[in-house]
């Protein structure tokens, strides 16, 4: 360890660093367990612990829960392409769930009123959920669906299929009989507000990801649109340009 003025866990993290841009610890590889770190490093717990979670809010590490903490790989996600996101995480080795955080009926803003093709003030349902990757908060999406068109999407009974099956997708094909297409889809980057970095376990100087799109049902009427804030250190957005016109799901 290099020894300097920062503090010992902000040097332990560097030297952590240095090894996986080394090779030392390879995407994927568990990193030797917290006792041993200790004795190599001649610290105390608590300041590799400190060490870990530095190096997690930079999205060099993942933890998993009984398993250890890992070098983390960029979680891909595809944008243009028929691809369901529960699907796209699982493919890539990693356990993906989600909470729902609210659901209540809003009035549509000049935002969501223009996305959507309809009137300021119109009844919309706002549907937000945390989504998890590995026990891992990594994204809060906000969906605003038309209630003109979902009249009972936010009855008891709908609310409650959408927490069973964890999937938009499923809710709207089994409930409705969509199968919605995106639209369209804009991404840029801004700093996590205070609300959403509590939830993604982010510092407040830490920059996310926002991704807006517009999804429509198969006759091409507009049925959401979605915000979602992810986590930049975790998430990599990816567009297919081939895919440009293919169906997209967003679970």
């Amino acid at each position: 360890m290099i020894h300097s003025a920062a503090p010992l866990y902000v040097q332990i993290a560097q030297q952590l660093r240095n090894n996986i841009q080394a090779g030392v610890y390879k995407v994927g590889d568990r990193l030797p367990p917290e006792s041993q770190l200790s004795q190599q490093f001649s610290v105390n717990r608590n300041t590799i612990r400190q060490a870990i979670s530095l190096l997690k809010q930079e999205g060099l590490l993942r933890s998993q829960r009984g398993s250890g903490t890992f070098v983390a790989a960029p979680i891909r996600y595809a944008i243009g392409q028929r691809v369901r996101y529960n699907e796209a995480l699982k493919a890539q080795g990693h356990s993906a769930a989600f909470t729902l955080i609210r659901a209540v009926e809003v009035s549509a803003d000049v935002s969501v009123a223009k996305k959507l093709s309809i009137e300021q003030g119109a009844p919309v349902a706002h549907v937000e959920r945390l989504g998890t990757a590995d026990d891992e908060p990594i994204s809060v999406g906000s969906g605003y669906f038309p209630l003109a068109r979902f009249p009972d999407l936010l009855s008891e009974e709908s609310i409650s299929y959408l927490v069973e099956v964890g999937s938009i997708s499923r809710w709207l094909r089994d409930r409705y009989a969509i199968d919605h297409i995106r639209l369209s889809t804009s991404v840029s980057a801004r700093l996590v507000q205070p609300r959403d970095a509590k939830m993604l376990e982010l510092p407040l100087n830490q920059a996310i990801l926002l991704a807006e799109s517009v999804n429509a049902d198969q006759q091409g009427r507009l049925i959401e649109y979605g915000v979602a804030r992810l986590r930049g250190d975790r998430m990599e957005m990816v567009f297919d340009n081939v895919a440009k016109a293919s169906k997209a799901t967003h679970d």
